[in-house]
């Protein structure tokens, strides 16, 4: 048993370093985000109507995809979520990110230079109109605060639970091994996503933390519509989704390779 596993975490290893450094040429990647509109992403902000992009929450700005609450008086938990088109199972998603300005009057402490995006998630038509963040699995944004450690790419569970080292755990949220960045530097994050087998989040081609057999459960997605809650069901694809939660943040790169063909 230690000896197979042994063997997967170094075959998933190797998968890892291939898929990062093998050069893969421009055009296996898939550009979610064109640098121009939103064309392909869908707005879903709690409150409001699916397609309605409240306030211009989510906006192209000299070529960036920006979450801004500049049209904002207070965040009010008006949570979003901005999804892409097409659902995902098996890829690799690379995203390139960076927090800027200050956080929109009414936003929570925690939610200070706090942002992430949604995998495995579900499409915005099935979440309740008045639902704060869809079933998902998130990986998480964070900046630092200069007051200390605030390690980026943890991992938080809207809606469900997985396995850790092979261990079933109801743990919301689970911090990653990494790196605190300050200021308004950009960070590129890695996300290897294989169906339900191994999810990994990866900087600098480190592994920050690895998880796998994502299901449905856990009570931390409030306003859920009782259809969507089918506890227990394996997530093995959804929706790729970017958060807004009430500071600013601008994406330069959002681009995916499908590892399915």
């Amino acid at each position: 048993m230690m000896k197979r596993a042994f063997l997967s975490l170094t075959l998933f290893g190797l998968v890892i370093f291939c898929l990062l450094s093998c050069g893969a040429k421009d055009d296996d990647w898939i550009q979610l985000f064109n640098g121009k509109d939103l064309t392909g992403w869908t707005p879903k902000i709690t409150g409001y109507d699916v397609g309605e992009n409240y306030g211009e929450t989510f906006r192209v700005e000299d070529g960036l995809l920006t979450v801004s609450y500049e049209k904002y008086y207070r965040f009010d938990n008006r949570f979003g979520h901005l999804f892409y088109k097409d659902k995902f199972s098996d890829y690799l998603l690379r995203i390139e990110y960076r927090f800027i300005g200050e956080q929109v009057e009414g936003g929570a402490q925690w939610a200070k230079k706090n942002s992430g995006v949604m995998l495995h998630a579900q499409s915005p038509e099935s979440m309740n109109n008045q639902q704060d963040f869809p079933i998902s699995l998130e990986a998480q944004f964070l900046g630092g605060l200069g007051n200390g450690d605030r390690p980026t790419g943890s991992l938080c569970t809207p809606g469900t639970n997985v396995d850790i080292d092979g261990k079933f755990t109801t743990q919301h949220c689970i911090t990653a091994n990494a790196p605190t960045y300050d200021d308004e530097q950009w960070i590129t994050i890695d996300i290897l996503v294989r169906n339900n087998q191994e999810i990994a989040h990866i900087i600098d081609g480190d592994t920050l933390i690895k998880y796998s057999n994502p299901v449905i459960g856990g009570g931390t997605v409030n306003n859920l519509k009782e259809e969507a809650n089918q506890d227990g069901k394996l997530l093995k694809e959804g929706y790729i989704a970017l958060q807004s939660e009430s500071h600013p943040i601008q994406f330069r790169k959002v681009m995916l390779k499908d590892l399915s063909k």
